[in-house]
Order: structure tokens, then C-alpha cells, then sequence
């Protein structure tokens, strides 16, 4: 945790529940806070440090994070508070420097929090020394019978009626954070706030929405010099209703105020404000208000949620589609291949049972793309040399860029192998080359650039840690049109795409996010508008002799293996692909019996007597899966080697086989001859007295 957070911007203290510092970085260093309490260092800040400390802690503990924002004589002061563990918390101190008369050093600027009835949750110090004593109700110190925020307010004070301006700096349901600015000089200890000054972003309108007046704070949240006369329209988007009707039903008092979230009108950046409008007074009649807070973080995680939400439904759909689909691909080649052990490469029909078979062999790769960008595809990954494999890819990716285009492939020396399924890192190069080509519409130059990399410490980089270790570095650079740098973080969403309609599916790049992560890789882009964008992808390298955890099925010439004897079980509930396996298992010599789920297979094997040799089981069916039936199968037969047969890798699944022992597994769709193959090598484990 210190290593993380050394080198962090933001000042952060590791502490203890009672705010013992265990540890502070640098950037809290450089500022001087050196006390051994954090009680002594918010003190700095605010003057009720202890109530605070204690507040965010109990927060934390029931919900694990806790923020709160506090106004000080310093400006604004965000607090955010996350529980590590029992007695350790982690503390980030965020000031917010807007620009405030000057207030007493022994004060900071009154604030309460209200609940939704009215009580008075908190007072800090200076609210207390303003009304004399800590009160229970709202009511206690108004002049009339409701607040009105964003406007003056006679209020009761320890000194009398005082004219203050309240102002909402935090609004939920449950809770308002209400900041009170004395607006009379005769209030001792404190000077006239004016609008100007005010510690929050505010903005005066007209019931048209033309803004009339716009504070220093406003301003500088969206980075503007002036904002008078220009119309709330024309700086706010996204409401989902026209901007009118919302101004009309606050300006008529049908809502006292109303908050909404706004996506800024910036061509820069992508930023969203929550914006509060409610009804003031002043000398030129009715006018509005709004007060605006940054809510870009939060707009961000909820994007992200819901990306989240869509990249599940899709990988559900994805592992429905690729069961079905899988096991239909997988009768269609078996047969296919039955057909051909009966005719000559000479006979007629060849050409076309060939064909065939090619055919389901790429509509089994459509059904890898679907997989990929959920993650849930079946990778057999192999350890690889990136000069063969892309020496071997050089001439398509020729013949893909064309001929205004020109390939440069630069291969690093003594390049490290790495260990990917080589179908799919094959597509992962030609999907950011075809991307590239687009991009540079009537010509340039993409090249593709290894090496190996050491990193000697973590690289921390867009919410991904890559951890220390030897890598092998692959770049895609293109001298493109480029992508703008708000956009750079949503290439990698499905259906994303800035190609025009009809060009674009917005399926390439997430793939390739897919495929990398789920081969344990990173991918990094970075671009410049004009120059054109670069692609890292970041592989963990492994020494030559790493060999591989997952068995693979090698690919034998279109026959079968000599035969051999042994009685096999075969489950699976798919009819047309249970066909096919028994039919080949059998003209193989094997005795085959056949079971369409897994009461029905452990039904069989109550017979004590019968003797099973190897086990062909489907890992998705009703009822039992494929995993939990073998395990019951296994309390009386524990050496039966097992073959698992999938359409995909479910992480559950793999959860499972790792604890099934004498397991293999094959995917689907799968040939006759690696079917043949993967039972030779199990049945042979038995007769070596390796099971």
C-alpha cells in the first residue's frame, strides 16, 4: 500500500482508528505535515478535527469508503476515507483552492448538515460559535418558516438577527451540507461575503435562462473568463427534455429546486455538472439560481457500471450462442469428416465434403469473435516465437493494407517467447492493422515493432497495474487522422466506433481487448490528433522450455489411429454430437456406451462390476454438469481418466477441472481426428500406469 500511494499526487496517510499515522507520502511530506496524529494534521484545516476524524471513520467502517467536503477558511477541502482493514485506514486530503475573502484564522466558515425532517445532524465549530450553542432543529434559527438557499436570510444568532445567505453544497435524499456566509459586517470576527466570493460554484439567471451574473468559482469550473449573457442552453446538454421546460417549472414554483445531471458543451473534454436551479429574490424582481458541482467521477463510475452490466449480459448471450452453435459445428465437421475416411481424394464428392468442413471451420472462428470481447472464449495457448508468427503473417497483412499503404515489420533481437494461442494473437495484428489502414485514408505507413521489456517496477497506467517482470512489448503505430483524447477510452467498448455507418461495427478492437486480457496481456493506446496512434500490447515472456498446462489434441492427417480395446462412456446431450463421437469412438474398436445426461451415466456406472476405461463427458447440460457428476463418479472410480468437451472456457469450469485429476480438455468444435487423438493419448496414460 505505501508502495502505491508513495508517488501519488494527492496528499495520503495511512492511519489508524484513532488517526495514529502509520505512514504518509510524499506529496504530504512537501507540505509540511509531519504531525504523528492526523487529528493535529486536519487541524491545519478545520478547526472540529476530532468530530471529523471520528464521523468519516464510522462511515467507512459500515460502507467502506467515506467523502465529505469541507468549506475552510483555506477554500474547499475534500476528505475521502477508505477502510483497508480493522484497524487501518487510508486518507486522501484534496484542497480545492477558490479564492474566498479573508476570514479570522481562528474560524472557518459555518456549516451544518440537516436531515430530512429538519434536525440538525452536525455543526462544526464555527456554526456553533455563530449561534452560541449546538442546536437540534433547523427551525431553532430561522426567521421564517422555510429556508431559502441561494438567497439572504435573517437568521438567529448568539448576537441577534443577522442577515445570512445559505447556500447547499451537498443535497441527497436524506441529507443537505448548508453552508452559512454572514452578510453583515456588524457579525463580529467575520467580513461581507459577496456573490462574488462565494466558495461555490453559483450562477444568476433570468427565468429565459440567460446567465446574469456568474461567480469566480463558476468560472473556473468551466474554464471560461465571462459567462454573463450567455444562455444556460448553450453551455448544457443531455437533460433528455428541452431546457425551457425545466427553467419554466422551477421559475413557477412547481419545483422549489430541482437538481439535474449536464454533459458541459466542450469539444476538449468529457465533462458532466451537477446542476441545482431553485427560485431567488432580488431588487430587479424573480430571478434563479443555479449552483454547479463537478460530477464528472461520478458520471464516469456510473458509465462504467453500466458497461460492466452490458459486458455480462453479452458474455451471457455470447456462452448461450457459442453452446449451441459449438455443438452444431461440432456434428456438422464430425460427419463431414466420417464422409470423407469414405472417399478418395480422386473421387468427385471430395472437393466438396472439403469444403464443408472449411466452411464450419470458419464459422467456428465468427464464434471465437463473439467470445473474445467477453472473455469466455476457449483459448489453446502455446508457447510461441513472435518472429515466426508474424514472418508467417507478413505477406496477408501485405495483401490487407494494399497498395498505397506501406508495412514495416520491425523485429527486436533475441526476442523472449511468449504463450498465446497463435490463432488469436494472429487476429489481434490483423484487426489493428485493418484499423490503422483506415485510418490513414489515401496512404501512409503502419508499422509493427517487438522487443522485450524489463520492467524493474510496477507501470501503473490507465486504472491497469502491470506487474514487475520480463515482458515482450508489440506496437501497431499508424500515421493516421488520430484520435482525440476523450474519445481514447472508449475504443475498446463494444460497438464503439468513429468510423461512418455502415463501415464500422465497433466489434474489432474489443476483441482484441478481449483476447489480450484473457491471455493475460496489456493494451495501451496513445494518440495525437494529425499524427497518428500507437497500440502497445504487453505479453509476459516465458523461457523456451515452459511447457504447457493445458494438454493440446494435435491435429493427425484425416485417418484414424490404430484401433484399440477399452470401453468408454460417453456423455453428452447433444444428440447429433453424441452420434458422431460414439460412431467414431467405435469404428476405432472402442466399446461405447452412451448416456444424454448425467443421471443417466451414473445410473450406468451403479453396476460395479462393469469396467470404464475413459470417460467423454460434456461440461454444459441439464441437470449435473459435466465437473459435478465426474466428481460423484469419482468416490467409487478414482483412476478413470476423463475427457471434458465445451464450447467454451465458463471460469467455474476451469475452477472444477483444476480439481479433477487425470482430466483433459478438448473444444469444441472439435475434428474427428482430434477427438481420436485426445482418447489415444488418455487411453495410452492408462496402459503406461500413469493413471
Amino acid at each position: 500500500m505505501q508502495a502505491v500511494i508513495a508517488k501519488d499526487s494527492e496528499k495520503k496517510f495511512l492511519v489508524s482508528s484513532d488517526g495514529e499515522v502509520f505512514y504518509r507520502n510524499d506529496a504530504a511530506r512537501v507540505d509540511g505535515l509531519i504531525e504523528s496524529n492526523l487529528i493535529k494534521v486536519l487541524s491545519v484545516f478545520i478547526v472540529d478535527a476530532q468530530d471529523t476524524l471520528s464521523r468519516l471513520h464510522d462511515a467507512a467502517r459500515l460502507k467502506q469508503h467515506a467523502t465529505e467536503t469541507l468549506v475552510t477558511r483555506k477554500g474547499m477541502t475534500d476528505l475521502c476515507v477508505t477502510h483497508i482493514e480493522k484497524n487501518l485506514f487510508l486518507w486522501e486530503v484534496t484542497g480545492r483552492s477558490v479564492a474566498t475573502p479573508a476570514v479570522p484564522e481562528d474560524h472557518s466558515v459555518p456549516l451544518i448538515t440537516v436531515g430530512r425532517n429538519g434536525s440538525i445532524l452536525f455543526m462544526n465549530s464555527a456554526a456553533r460559535g455563530l449561534f452560541g450553542d449546538r442546536l437540534a432543529q433547523l427551525s431553532e434559527i430561522l426567521v421564517d418558516d422555510a429556508p431559502y438557499f441561494g438567497s439572504i436570510n435573517t437568521l438567529r444568532t448568539k448576537s441577534g438577527l443577522l442577515p445570512c445567505f445559505l447556500q447547499t453544497i451537498g443535497d441527497t435524499r436524506v441529507r443537505k451540507e448548508i453552508c452559512i456566509l454572514p452578510a453583515h459586517e456588524a457579525a463580529k470576527g467575520y467580513i461581507s461575503l459577496t456573490f462574488e466570493d462565494l466558495p461555490v460554484a453559483t450562477l444568476k439567471l433570468n427565468c429565459d435562462g440567460e446567465i446574469l451574473q456568474a461567480n469566480r468559482a463558476a468560472r473556473g469550473l468551466i474554464n471560461v473568463d465571462t459567462l454573463e449573457g450567455t444562455g444556460i442552453r448553450d453551455l448544457f446538454e443531455g437533460l433528455g427534455r428541452p431546457l425551457e421546460d425545466w427553467l419554466k417549472e422551477v421559475s413557477e414554483g412547481r419545483s422549489d429546486t430541482s437538481t439535474e445531471f449536464l454533459r458541459l458543451k466542450t469539444e476538449t473534454l468529457e465533462a458532466f455538472l451537477q446542476v441545482t436551479l431553485g427560485q431567488m429574490t432580488d431588487s430587479d424582481g424573480g430571478a434563479l439560481y443555479a449552483v454547479l458541482n463537478d460530477a464528472t467521477e461520478l458520471k464516469t463510475l456510473e458509465a462504467q457500471f453500466v458497461q460492466s452490466q452490458k459486458m455480462q449480459a453479452i458474455g451471457q448471450l455470447a456462452g448461450g450462442v457459442a453452446h449451441d452453435f459449438n455443438n452444431l459445428l461440432t456434428a456438422i465437421t464430425g460427419h463431414c469428416d466420417l464422409l470423407l475416411l469414405r472417399h478418395d481424394k480422386g473421387d468427385e464428392a471430395f472437393a466438396d465434403l472439403t469444403q464443408i468442413s472449411q466452411n464450419a471451420n470458419r464459422a467456428a472462428s465468427l464464434v471465437g469473435q463473439l467470445l473474445a470481447f467477453s472473455r469466455k472464449q476457449t483459448l489453446q495457448p502455446e508457447v510461441s516465437h513472435l518472429e515466426q508468427t508474424l514472418a508467417d503473417l507478413t505477406h496477408l497483412l501485405n495483401r490487407l493494407v494494399g497498395d498505397n499503404y506501406r508495412l514495416d515489420v520491425v523485429i527486436g533481437d533475441g526476442l523472449n517467447a511468449i504463450r498465446v494461442d497463435r490463432q488469436q494473437f494472429e487476429q489481434v495484428i490483423m484487426n489493428l492493422v485493418v484499423n490503422a489502414r483506415d485510418a490513414m485514408e489515401g496512404g501512409g505507413v503502419i508499422t509493427i515493432e517487438t522487443e522485450n521489456l524489463n520492467l524493474d517496477s510496477a507501470l501503473v497506467r490507465d486504472r491497469a497495474t502491470v506487474p514487475v517482470g520480463e515482458y515482450v512489448s508489440v506496437e501497431v503505430r499508424d500515421t493516421g487522422v488520430g484520435i482525440p483524447e476523450h474519445k481514447l477510452q472508449q475504443v475498446f467498448e463494444p460497438f464503439y466506433t468513429s468510423k461512418p455507418v455502415g463501415e464500422g461495427t465497433g466489434l474489432g478492437l474489443s476483441t482484441v481487448y478481449g483476447i489480450v486480457k484473457q491471455s493475460g496481456g496489456f493494451i495501451f493506446v496513445d494518440s495525437v490528433v494529425g499524427e497518428g496512434t500507437t497500440f502497445r500490447l504487453l505479453f509476459p515472456a516465458v523461457s523456451p522450455e515452459v511447457q504447457l498446462t493445458t494438454e493440446e489434441a494435435t491435429e493427425l492427417p484425416l485417418a484414424l489411429s490404430p484401433a484399440v480395446a477399452g470401453t468408454v462412456l460417453l456423455v453428452e446431450d447433444e444428440a447429433p454430437v453424441r452420434a458422431f463421437a460414439a460412431r467414431a469412438l467405435r469404428i476405432k474398436g472402442l466399446t461405447v456406451l452412451e448416456a444424454g445426461a448425467a443421471t443417466e451415466a451414473l445410473k450406468i456406472l451403479e453396476d460395479k462390476e462393469l469396467r470404464i476405461d475413459l470417460i467423454v463427458t460434456d461440461v454444459i447440460m441439464p441437470g449435473l454438469d459435466g465437473p459435478s457428476w465426474v466428481k460423484k463418479a469419482r468416490a467409487e472410480r478414482s483412476d478413470t481418466p476423463v475427457i471434458f468437451v465445451s464450447g467454451y472456457a465458463d471460469g467455474k469450469f476451469s475452477e472444477n477441472r483444476l480439481s479433477i485429476e487425470n482430466s483433459t480438455f478438448l473444444p469444441k468444435p472439435f475434428s474427428l481426428a482430434q477427438l481420436t487423438a485426445t482418447v489415444d493419448k488418455q487411453l495410452n496414460r492408462v496402459v503406461e500406469g500413469l493413471v
